[in-house]
């Protein structure tokens, strides 16, 4: 029996995507062909900009409501210390990844985290747009499907679950700092335990509105077979988070 070493490096476009928007989007919040408010409140106590010939602060002394309201065409944040500016946040806490040896006779699984949040948009996608490891000029064969593990079958894949199968690894998505401010969620052909797959160019997250952190982990699965080659194996995962309006 042959042994692999395969050494796996996973790295993820990592911290704040700053992304183009029209200028449309970075209009006033209220506004006509001849006026326009740059922002709005109603109620007493609050002031929007307090300034002194030094200094500036945003006051909620009175505030009465915060959150986000939505209905079909237009989205309103609720609050003084609210920002006009549209924005995507791409956070990653871990890049490095070592795998040591397969085998034929056994499963490798590692994780990776990263987190999204997406500010005055209509959500995010974040896409795989790297293609599996790779030895050289021999790519490590994907599972196109999502497809359970096969010890001694040559497989690379990914879910962002929680699994149990080969073993207990992964997590679910959790929200930051809870449900009722994140709204991200995983890809439907990534989101079942124990099911691995991997594409480039796939969805494996998004949230389909404004959202606070969705915080997510990677399973990673590798499995090798008789006829895999030897050698060291090297991933670079660019992940790409994007905010749709």
């Amino acid at each position: 029996m042959r042994a692999w070493k395969q050494t796996w490096k996973i790295g993820f476009i990592s911290g704040l995507i700053a992304l183009a928007m029209p200028a449309l989007v970075m209009a006033a919040q209220s506004s006509s062909n001849n006026y326009q408010v740059e922002e709005v409140f109603f109620g007493s106590g609050g002031e929007l900009n307090s300034c002194s010939a030094g200094f500036c602060t945003k006051q909620s002394a009175g505030e009465l409501v915060t959150g986000t309201s939505t209905s079909s065409n237009f989205t309103a944040q609720g609050g003084f210390n609210t920002n006009r500016e549209p924005y995507i946040e791409f956070t990653v806490s871990a890049t490095d990844v070592d795998l040591g040896t397969l085998s034929t006779t056994t499963t490798r699984t590692a994780n990776a985290t990263f987190s999204v949040k997406a500010y005055l948009a209509q959500g995010y996608v974040v896409t795989n747009a790297s293609g599996p490891p790779q030895n050289g000029s021999y790519t490590m064969q994907a599972i196109g499907v999502p497809t359970g593990s096969a010890v001694g079958t040559e497989q690379f894949g990914i879910n962002l679950v929680s699994n149990t199968s080969p073993v207990a690894f992964g997590a679910n998505p959790t929200q930051s700092p809870d449900s009722t401010f994140g709204f991200g969620q995983v890809s439907a052909d990534y989101s079942s335990p124990n099911l691995y797959k991997y594409a480039q160019g796939d969805v494996v997250a998004q949230s389909y509105e404004s959202s606070s952190f969705t915080n997510y982990t990677i399973s990673y699965l590798f499995n090798v077979s008789n006829v895999t080659p030897g050698g060291s194996y090297l991933m670079q995962h660019n992940l790409v988070a994007t905010a749709t309006f």
